[in-house]
């Protein structure tokens, strides 16, 4: 195998085999994000259960105390007594049947859709388009409500929605390169909180098996179990 000088250059700053603390771990990961664009940071938890059965599915919301630096493209699916506050909570995109309409066509370029309950009839016939792209509004992510003025600024401000996927792995981003240290770390802990807390009670074994962080580009570095003390 041939490694390019950048992986090279990383590979001798960081040490795969090796166990990191959070605070080490994002220093290394600032260090090595040398690239031209501001790289994402990722958290992937493999967790000790068996996502096929109903009660282990882990899947919750958080909200990172830093937001991910991403900027949320939120589409409302509300009735129009309720648009008026989804834009001044500042939804990009706000609408009924018209978005209904785009959707079916195809259209799907936002990052959140959140909706008011009475619309759920309607929309929870797009359960084939939006599903599997992940964006069907759920009462379990805070993305099916009344209160959509809070859901949106919520999930403006960094609000996350995360799931176990087939594998028992949970990722999600959890800010950028660019971050001061300590924002990741407040963003990092935070995350692996709110996933400890969520350990199913039916969950035998170990719950978390590995927590890996890494850049778009970069290697992923192990963190050691120390870190999983709640803080």
């Amino acid at each position: 195998m041939k490694f390019t000088k950048r992986r090279k250059e990383i590979n001798s700053k960081v040490d795969l085999k090796k166990e990191y603390s959070i605070t080490e771990a994002v220093t290394r990961l600032k260090e090595t994000s040398k690239t031209k664009f501001n790289e994402s940071i990722d958290i992937a938890m493999r967790l000790g259960v068996d996502p096929r059965q109903a009660d282990q599915l882990v899947r919750g919301t958080v909200a990172l105390p830093h937001g991910t630096g991403k900027t949320v493209r939120v589409l409302v699916i509300a009735k129009p007594d309720k648009q008026e506050d989804a834009r001044k909570a500042g939804a990009d995109h706000v609408g009924f049947e018209d978005y209904l309409a785009k959707i079916k066509e195809g259209w799907a370029d936002v990052d959140v859709i959140i909706a008011a309950p009475d619309t759920m009839s309607e929309l929870g016939k797009l359960g084939k388009v939006l599903g599997p792209k992940g964006l069907m509004p759920n009462p379990k992510s805070g993305t099916v409500t009344n209160d959509i003025a809070k859901a949106v600024s919520e999930v403006k401000a960094g609000r996350i929605e995360f799931r176990v996927e087939k594998a028992g792995i949970v990722h999600a981003c959890i800010g950028k390169a660019s971050f001061e240290p300590q924002q990741l770390e407040d963003n990092i802990h935070t995350f692996i909180n709110q996933v400890l807390k969520m350990k199913p009670a039916t969950s035998k074994g170990q719950y978390v098996k590995s927590v890996t962080l890494s850049s778009t580009m970069g290697p992923g570095l192990a963190i050691s179990k120390n870190e999983l003390a709640h803080h």
